[in-house]
C-alpha cells in the first residue's frame, strides 16, 4: 500500500481542469456566428421585445473549431438595445444537438460591455470574487456575425448545473436565479428573500426557478429568514451569504441584491442549506449608481464622490423596501463581525497591497488592440485608455463611470478608518496534538491569539459537508496551557479527512484564520494508506473498438490493481473533473492483484454495472481516481484524443502514458507506428473534413507526403515541393489516419 501524509495546508477549490482554458483572459477567443436567417438582427430584437426565451439557429466557429444548429438569443435586459449593432448574446451549443459542446461547456454568454469603458470591471471582479466563494470564469471573446465583426465581449461561464456540481458535488437540488420578471424600481422587493406567505406562488414573479422543482424549499428559507432567523443555519450558508454581500459592498457592485435586490443565484446543496452565488459584473466598481438600496433611490442616485464612501452598514438603519439578508442577520453581534471581516480581508488582500492595479494593467494588455479593433463599442479609445486610473464621462451625454483606481483608493482609504477594520484579534499560531494522526486518534487542535476574548472551531469529516462550529477553550483543562493565556484548545475525534477554520472576536472585530475561511480551510494531516490502483489506459472516441453489456460503444476506463492483494473499491471515486472528485463512486466492487476493472463512461448511471455519470471530452481533460477526503490516488491529463485509440500507461501499470492500441482489460502494449518529432511538421486543421495543410517548419524543399489508415494501407500518397501544402481529404472515409513525411508522423482524424 501507498502512503501519503497530506500536509498541513490551506485547502482551495481548484482550477487546473483542461477546459478552464476557455476562460483564460490572456486568450481572447475569436467566435464567429453564421445565423440561418440574413434578417436574424430583427429577429433577435423581435423576440426580445416580445419577452420570450425563444432562439435563432446559427452555425458557431470558437477558435476554428466548428459546430452547427446552436441557438442564440439576447442576454439580459437592462444592456439589450434593439437597433443596436452590439448587443449581448446567449449562445446555446446543445440546442438541437444533445450534448454537443466546446471544452464540456454548452452555453456561451456574452456581454456587451455597455457600461465598462475600462473593458475590465467584469473580468477583474469575477477574478476577486473567485478567490473567497463559488464564482464564475470570466475572459474575453472577439465576435463575428456572418463575416462582420461585432466587437469585443467578455465571456462569463455560465451558472448552470454543471458549475453546481463543480463547487457543491451535486446539481439536481433546487436551484433559482433572483431574476424578477418585472424589476420595480426604486422600492420594489423584487428578489429580497422576501416572505409573503404559506403559498409559494407569491415568489413565482421574482425569482427563475432553474432546477425542476423546489418552490416550497425558496418558500421555507424566506420564511425562515424572516419570521425563525435563530434556525437560518439549518437553511442558508451564512458565511456564503456573507462574502456574498462583503463582495458587494468592498468593490461597490450595486447592481447586486443590495439596489434592486437581483443578480444571484441560490442553490440548496446536499446539507439542505442553500448557498448564495453572485452573477453579472458588468456594472461593479461604482458604474451602476441609480440606487444603493437606501435613500440614494428616492433622490436621484449616487454621484461619483458618493459611491467612494458607501457605508457597508448603511442599510441595517434604512432600505427603501426590505433587504432581510442584512436586516435580519445583521444585527446579531457575531454575524455582522464575520461579515465585517471579510470585507477587510477583501480589501487588505485586493486593494492595500495593490494587486488589482498590476492585475487590471496586465488584462488591459491582453484587450488593448482589439478594444481599438472594436468600432461598434459605447465609447472612444481615451476612455478605455483613461478609466481604469480615473473617472471618464460626464458631458455629451455620456454619463459618468468612475476610475478603478481613483475609487479603490479612495474607498480602501475610507474602510480602513472603522475600527473593525483595525482593531481585531491576531491569530499568532495554531497548532495540532498530534500533530501527524492516525485514522480515529483523538486530535485536540489549539490556537494561539492576541486581542480576542473568544475563539471557535468549525470542523466538518468529510467533502462538501456542513461545517459544525463549537467554542474553544482557555481555561488550562483543555490541553490549551493556562487558563486565560489566550491559547485556546479543543479535542475531538478524527477519521480519515477533517477540514477546518478558526473564528475568533472581540467587543469591536472579528478575524478569520484562514482569512479567506470558509472557501479555503486548513487541512488535517492524516498518514492514509493508498491502495496501489493506477489510472491504466481509456479511450474517450469508441467507434468500433469495445461494446459494453448492451451492444454499445461507449468512453471506456481501465483501473490496473499493482499490488498483490485484492482491493475493495467502495469508497472510491472516478471523476474526470478536479473541482468536483466525487462524480462519480465505486460499488462494492473488487479489483484482484494484478488485475484489471473496466467501467463504462458513458454518462448512464441507470445502467446496471459499472457506468459513470459522466463522458470524457475527446478534446482533452482530466481523469482522476480518488478516496474519501479528496485523496487522489491518481490522475491524468490528457490531450486531443482519437478514435479507436487508447491513451495509457506503458510499460503497462508504471510507465507514462502515450497513445496506443487498445487492450481493454489486459496488458498494455505500444503502437506499431511512433509519433515523433511533431513538432517538424504541423497538422491543421485536426480533426478535419474536406482538407488539411501540412505546414513543414524547415522551407521548402521537394517531398513526398503519405496517409496511412490504422492498418497501415495506404490511402493516399502526393509530391510536394512548398512549405506550406493543402492536401485534399475529402474522399477519405472518417477515421483515424497517420499522415508521413521525411520520417515524422502525425495522427490526424478525418470525419
Amino acid at each position: 500500500m501507498k502512503k501519503l501524509v497530506v500536509l498541513l495546508l490551506i485547502a482551495f477549490s481548484l482550477t487546473s481542469k483542461a477546459q478552464t482554458n476557455f476562460y483564460d483572459p490572456s486568450q481572447v477567443r475569436e467566435i464567429k456566428l453564421s445565423f440561418y436567417d440574413t434578417n436574424w438582427q430583427f429577429l433577435l430584437d423581435s423576440i426580445f421585445e416580445a419577452g420570450t426565451q425563444e432562439r435563432i439557429l446559427a452555425d458557431i466557429t470558437i477558435d476554428g473549431v466548428s459546430y452547427d444548429s446552436v441557438g442564440v438569443r439576447y442576454k439580459g435586459y437592462s444592456s439589450v438595445n434593439p437597433g443596436e449593432i452590439k448587443n449581448p448574446f446567449n449562445i446555446d451549443l446543445d440546442y438541437m444537438r444533445p450534448d454537443q459542446n466546446h471544452l464540456g461547456f454548452i452555453k456561451i454568454k456574452l456581454s456587451n460591455v455597455i457600461h465598462d469603458p475600462s473593458f475590465i470591471r467584469e473580468v477583474l471582479s469575477y477574478e476577486i470574487a473567485r478567490k473567497y466563494m463559488p464564482a464564475s470564469r470570466a475572459g474575453f471573446a472577439m465576435l463575428y456575425a456572418n463575416d462582420t465583426l461585432i466587437g469585443l465581449y467578455t465571456n462569463v461561464e455560465t451558472v448552470n448545473k454543471d458549475f453546481l456540481e463543480s463547487h457543491f458535488g451535486s446539481r439536481n437540488n433546487a436551484f433559482f436565479k433572483g431574476s424578477p420578471e418585472t424589476l420595480i424600481y426604486p422600492s420594489g422587493s423584487n428578489a429580497n428573500l422576501q416572505y409573503y406567505s404559506d403559498d409559494s406562488t407569491s415568489l413565482y414573479p421574482y425569482y427563475s426557478m432553474e432546477s425542476d422543482y423546489g418552490w416550497a424549499q425558496l418558500n421555507d428559507l424566506t420564511n425562515i429568514l424572516n419570521n425563525q432567523t435563530d434556525s437560518i443555519e439549518n437553511i442558508l450558508n451564512t458565511d456564503r451569504a456573507f462574502w456574498m454581500l462583503a463582495f458587494d459592498y468592498a468593490l461597490v457592485n450595486l447592481d447586486s441584491y443590495l439596489a434592486y435586490a437581483q443578480n444571484y443565484y441560490v442553490y440548496r446543496d446536499d446539507n439542505l442549506q442553500f448557498n448564495t452565488i453572485p452573477w453579472d459584473m458588468n456594472m461593479s466598481f461604482g458604474s451602476f449608481r441609480f440606487a444603493d438600496g437606501g435613500i440614494s433611490g428616492l433622490t436621484g442616485g449616487l454621484s461619483v464622490e458618493a459611491v467612494k464612501t458607501v457605508n457597508p452598514l448603511a442599510l441595517l438603519s434604512y432600505s427603501v423596501s426590505p433587504r432581510p439578508l442584512i436586516k435580519k442577520l445583521l444585527v446579531e453581534t457575531r454575524y455582522k463581525n464575520m461579515y465585517l471581516a471579510h470585507i477587510r480581508t477583501i480589501i487588505e488582500e485586493c486593494f492595500v497591497s495593490g494587486e488589482y492595479i498590476e492585475r487590471g494593467e496586465e488584462l488591459i494588455s491582453y484587450i488593448d488592440d482589439y478594444v481599438y479593433a472594436d468600432s461598434n463599442k459605447f465609447y472612444q479609445d481615451s476612455d478605455f485608455v483613461d478609466n481604469f486610473y480615473e473617472k471618464v464621462g460626464g458631458s455629451g451625454g455620456m454619463i459618468e463611470y468612475p476610475g478603478i483606481v481613483d475609487l479603490m483608493t479612495a474607498r480602501t482609504t475610507f474602510l480602513s478608518g472603522f475600527s473593525w477594520f483595525t482593531d481585531y484579534p491576531v491569530f499568532t499560531d495554531h497548532w495540532t496534538l498530534p500533530e501527524n494522526p492516525a485514522p480515529g486518534t483523538e486530535v485536540t487542535f489549539i490556537t494561539k491569539l492576541e486581542n480576542a476574548d473568544s475563539c471557535f472551531l468549525s470542523y466538518r469529516l468529510n467533502d462538501y459537508g456542513k461545517f459544525i462550529t463549537v467554542p474553544m477553550y482557555d481555561d488550562g483543562m483543555h490541553n490549551d496551557s493556562a487558563a486565560g493565556d489566550f491559547i485556546f484548545g479543543y479535542s475531538l475525534t478524527v477519521e480519515n479527512v477533517c477540514q477546518y477554520y478558526y473564528y475568533s472576536e472581540n467587543t469591536t472585530a472579528g478575524m478569520f484564520s484562514p482569512q479567506r475561511a470558509a472557501y479555503e480551510y486548513y487541512v488535517l494531516p492524516i498518514e492514509i494508506n493508498l491502495p496501489e490502483l493506477v489510472i491504466n489506459e481509456f479511450m474517450c472516441i469508441n467507434i468500433a473498438n469495445a461494446q459494453d453489456e448492451y451492444g454499445q460503444f461507449d468512453d471506456w476506463v481501465e483501473i490496473y490493481n499493482n499490488s498483490d492483494v485484492p482491493v475493495n473499491m467502495a469508497g472510491l471515486f472516478l471523476s474526470d473533473d478536479t473541482l468536483n472528485l466525487k462524480k462519480w463512486a465505486f460499488p462494492d466492487t473488487t479489483i484482484n492483484a494484478g488485475g484489471y476493472l473496466v467501467i463504462w463512461a458513458d454518462n448512464d448511471i441507470y445502467q446496471p454495472g459499472l457506468h459513470t455519470g459522466f463522458q470524457l471530452a475527446s478534446a482533452g481533460e482530466s481523469v482522476v481516481l480518488s478516496m474519501e477526503g479528496g485523496y487522489i490516488i491518481d490522475e491524468i491529463t490528457f490531450p486531443v484524443q482519437f478514435a479507436d485509440i487508447t491513451y495509457g500507461r506503458y510499460p503497462n501499470g508504471t510507465g507514462s502514458f502515450q497513445f496506443l492500441p487498445p487492450s481493454i482489460g489486459a496488458e498494455n502494449y505500444p503502437s506499431a507506428i511512433e509519433e515523433i518529432d511533431r513538432e517538424a511538421i504541423k497538422v491543421y486543421p485536426n480533426p478535419a473534413s474536406d482538407f488539411v495543410f501540412v505546414d513543414f517548419m524547415d522551407g521548402d524543399e521537394a517531398r513526398e507526403i503519405k496517409i496511412y489508415n490504422m492498418f497501415m494501407q495506404e490511402v493516399y500518397s502526393g509530391q510536394y515541393s512548398e512549405s506550406l501544402c493543402r492536401i485534399d481529404i475529402s474522399n477519405i472515409s472518417a477515421g483515424t489516419y497517420f499522415l508521413k513525411s521525411d520520417g515524422v508522423v502525425v495522427k490526424i482524424v478525418v470525419y
